[in-house]
């Protein structure tokens, strides 16, 4: 089972926690410990998530939906989403990738980017966005730090959003939005293909829905008479 490390972490242990497994992260390992013994865990970044899980690496893991789109626009092979898991590293809401321009620039709408410099980290997916819209644009990757990007070293970027309050500190304001992600749990093609290890996956993703279906309810407890 693939955990994805960085952002989505330690959301993702407190939800597994909440379904009733205790994952135990060493700051030395990337290879947790969980206490079912029927589970073995590794850390990966949810940008390869979907890489390993293609290629059966591992035989399943949790990424964004995102990253799920631009593994399948950069290979063309794609792993059998499980279940939609919504939440994130600050709420339980989607994650927004949106187009932001200057906030004093004369764009107003995608199309206004005719030839423009776009910087994502997000490049497959964003160069498939712009060609639906029949606008040619040049798409560089970015290593981070993207919101500083504009004016100088980009006329736009597509960066992952959950409030706005990033982009409109770096002076930038949205025009649209390319893309609504949140966590999946996904497999291999292959791994599901054994009926044990389908079985295992599917009550694991029962597991965390229910954990997520229970946020935000409490539990009420009467005395009556019998």
């Amino acid at each position: 089972m693939g955990i994805p490390k960085g952002s989505l972490q330690e959301s993702t242990v407190q939800l597994f926690e909440r379904a009733g497994f205790n994952i135990y992260v060493s700051s030395r390992s990337y290879f947790p410990t969980i206490d079912d013994p029927e589970i073995e865990c590794t850390l990966i970044r949810a940008q390869e998530m979907a890489r390993y899980v293609a290629d059966e690496a591992v035989d399943a893991g949790l990424t964004g939906i995102d990253w799920i789109a631009e593994h399948q626009a950069t290979t063309g092979k794609s792993v059998a989403p499980i279940a939609d898991l919504v939440y994130s590293k600050q709420s339980f809401r989607k994650v927004r990738w949106v187009l932001a321009v200057p906030e004093d620039s004369q764009y107003e709408k995608p199309e206004d980017l005719e030839g423009a410099r776009i910087s994502t980290e997000l490049v497959g997916t964003t160069e498939e966005y712009f060609k639906k819209l029949n606008v040619n644009v040049s798409v560089e990757f970015s290593w981070g730090a993207t919101e500083v990007k504009p004016p100088d070293l980009a006329d736009a970027i597509v960066e992952a959003t959950e409030t706005g309050s990033t982009l409109r500190a770096n002076h930038l304001r949205i025009i649209d939005t390319v893309l609504e992600s949140n966590p999946q749990l996904i497999a291999s093609h292959r791994a599901l293909e054994d009926n044990d290890k389908r079985t295992k996956i599917e009550n694991i993703a029962l597991l965390l829905k229910a954990a997520m279906e229970a946020q935000g309810r409490v539990g009420l407890m009467l005395n009556v008479e019998k």
